[in-house]
């Protein structure tokens, strides 16, 4: 699916917002959303955007693809348990655990490419990122559930404390 022209608003005013962070890597879901969004982070940096499927959003089985109306129209059970979290509703669809998985490889993967101070930045869709969130904090996969989805051209900010290994979160949903 490709960004709409809201999508390209968004994305355009959250290039420059983004740039502002001064990152060293740039890092994407290879998803047309995504590469869409990456585009115009990577015209704002100079950096070339490394695409990876383990960034991708949930895999929701025969659903995928559908737009959230298409899904709230032909399967309105499953709709709403999914919009309260329950992903494990959705028939054939991917478990939290399995996206909390992939998403922490990657995301170790991007992080062992940053030196001291370094930034990068990391396209990716609303659910995954708020199991990627928890997942990096070190909490409970469970705990996506209480984070509020995020905005289109919202991002998380999390930082290296000074022990050089754990993550805080400093910021969230944060938008250009």
């Amino acid at each position: 699916m490709e960004l709409d022209a809201v999508g390209h608003e968004q994305a355009e005013a959250a290039a420059p917002f983004l740039a502002a962070f001064g990152p060293v890597s740039l890092w994407s879901s290879d998803l047309a959303r995504c590469r869409q969004t990456a585009a115009y982070v990577a015209k704002e940096t100079g950096l070339d955007p490394v695409f990876d499927a383990r960034l991708r959003e949930y895999h929701l089985g025969a659903r995928t693809g559908l737009t959230m109306a298409e899904f709230h129209s032909r399967y309105p059970e499953e709709y709403a348990a999914l919009r309260d979290g329950h992903m494990a509703a959705v028939a054939g669809g991917e478990s939290t655990a399995q996206v909390a998985r992939r998403m922490h490889e990657v995301l170790d993967e991007v992080m062992s490419g940053l030196g001291a101070g370094e930034t990068a930045v990391v396209v990716t869709h609303g659910a995954a990122l708020k199991v990627a969130v928890v997942t990096m904090l070190g909490w409970p996969v469970e705990q996506a559930a209480g984070l509020h989805g995020m905005a289109n051209g919202g991002c998380a900010v999390l930082e290296q404390m000074s022990d050089g290994g754990r993550l805080r979160l400093t910021a969230y949903n944060l938008t250009a």
